[in-house]
């Protein structure tokens, strides 16, 4: 009888070790090795098991050059659903969605499949985490409770594809959550770095040989990422993110990964009452409480994708009473903030180092592009001098580390999407006003930050000269 293998599997990246160690060598993390059976006479069994015995079938291989109809996509009519996907799902792909707990993963997969259902497709929603009374039960708050979706309640993985494959295949399926599922054939745990990657084999071959859409529910670790091996995330067609503040009832559906359409797009709903609604014009929303008369507040015009996004930045510098003065950041990265303040100190001669600095992207949007650099600076600028920025001006912008303004990319989405929102100025990097859409606005060209605060200095002018005419 062969002897069962015996592995050690970190949970946190999935690398594998032939002994226990308390830290694991390939990501760092501590106590995350878990001792692992692998099966009988499987790899690592003994040196047969080493290499191929026999001969393969022959597989069939095609020309690159030849002709073949592109499947048409399955399109749910979730317009933002359908936009981050790249336009509906593929069939045959495998989708992996993940987002914090309580985000709304579950209900916004709910009401896509509700609405893929009512257009005459077969969906299956299989829970692993919840009962079917239980989902009958949100569909009920949803008003989805009469859309045609079969439920399944089950984490066995074998019972679920044995389903699956005994009836004719459905157009989508919708496995929640990839790590409540567990393959019999291993020892292991359901949420272990083998089940999950076992699991999630299984179900991408399911999805290619059935030609079903299928999408899998997977949780997030504390640091934001897919909890299990990272293999899964190469195994799928796209990779999403459901992101938002808890604060906040604006939710991002963003693309992180997609083989059928472009990366990094996103999806804006709004969590209501009656589940998730879609924002077909988010900057509109994201600047509807704007307050134009505060010093400390920018507007950035940014792309998310293929969409032009304009979103309101927000700052503030107070005297600091520590040793060490506080850096506090949201919506964007920490180390981007050190690197303009740095900037500001060194080329500018601003004092920032006895001031404490709050950085905040209005509306719990994340964003990732240097083009928003002009946008902090200016915001920060406006915030230490107390001058208010024009409420009417989109600025946006790379910054160099000698102080240089360069110039970004899709500008003429941006200048569009500022023009048809009622601004009236722009603030942009030299040269990149020429031969520009948007006629009806106004351009500003700064080459360097220095231009930038003598602009301030400028709208400061003319501001407090308008203020003395009106009193008079």
């Amino acid at each position: 009888m062969a002897r069962q293998s015996r592995t050690f599997v970190c949970q946190s990246c999935g690398a594998v070790t032939s002994r226990w160690a308390g830290r694991c060598e390939a990501c760092g993390e501590w106590n995350t090795i878990v001792e692992e059976a692998g099966a009988a006479g499987g790899v690592g069994a003994g040196p047969a098991a080493k290499t191929l015995q026999g001969k393969g079938r022959k597989i069939e291989l095609v020309e690159m050059s030849g002709e073949s109809a592109e499947p048409p996509r399955y399109v749910t009519g979730v317009g933002e659903f359908d936009r981050v996907t790249g336009g509906g799902l593929v069939p045959g792909s495998a989708l992996l969605v993940g987002g914090d707990p309580g985000i709304g993963k579950s209900t916004l997969l709910l009401q896509a499949m509700a609405a893929l259902a009512n257009k005459g497709h077969s969906v299956v929603y299989i829970s692993g985490e919840e009962a079917i009374a239980q989902v009958r039960m949100r569909a009920r708050r949803l008003g989805l409770a009469e859309a045609p979706v079969q439920l399944g309640a089950e984490t066995n993985l074998k019972d679920i594809i044995g389903t699956l494959e005994g009836r004719q295949a459905p157009d989508a399926v919708v496995i929640d959550s990839i790590q409540t599922m567990w393959a019999d054939n291993l020892d292991s745990a359901p949420g272990t770095v083998s089940q999950v990657r076992a699991s999630a084999q299984e179900l991408v071959r399911f999805a290619k040989k059935s030609n079903t859409a299928v999408i899998l529910v997977g949780h997030v670790t504390k640091e934001g990422q897919i909890a299990g091996p990272r293999v899964v995330e190469h195994m799928v067609d796209a990779v999403i993110y459901f992101e938002g503040e808890r604060g906040h009832q604006f939710r991002i559906l963003r693309a992180v990964k997609n083989r059928f359409g472009p990366a990094n797009e996103i999806g804006v709903f709004e969590m209501g009452e009656l589940g998730l609604a879609e924002v077909p014009n988010p900057s509109a929303l994201f600047l509807g409480e704007r307050d134009g008369g505060t010093s400390g507040s920018a507007v950035f015009a940014g792309i998310e994708g293929t969409r032009p996004v304009l979103v309101e930045i927000q700052a503030l510098t107070a005297q600091s009473t520590l040793g060490t003065p506080r850096r506090a950041v949201v919506g964007w990265d920490s180390g981007r903030l050190s690197m303009v303040l740095a900037v500001l100190e060194a080329r500018c001669g601003l004092s920032l180092a006895g001031q404490d600095v709050y950085l905040n992207v209005a509306g719990g949007l994340r964003i990732n592009e240097p083009a928003a650099d002009l946008s902090v600076a200016a915001a920060l600028i406006s915030s230490i001098t107390g001058t208010p920025l024009p409420s009417d001006c989109v600025i946006f912008g790379e910054i160099s580390l000698s102080g240089a303004v360069r110039p970004v990319s899709q500008m003429d989405a941006r200048l569009k999407e500022a023009e048809k929102l009622g601004f009236t100025r722009a603030i942009l990097p030299g040269g990149a006003g020429k031969s520009r859409s948007g006629a009806g606005l106004k351009f500003t060209e700064i080459s360097d930050l220095a231009g930038l605060i003598a602009c301030l200095a400028t709208e400061e002018q003319k501001g407090s000269k308008r203020r003395r005419d009106g009193d008079m």
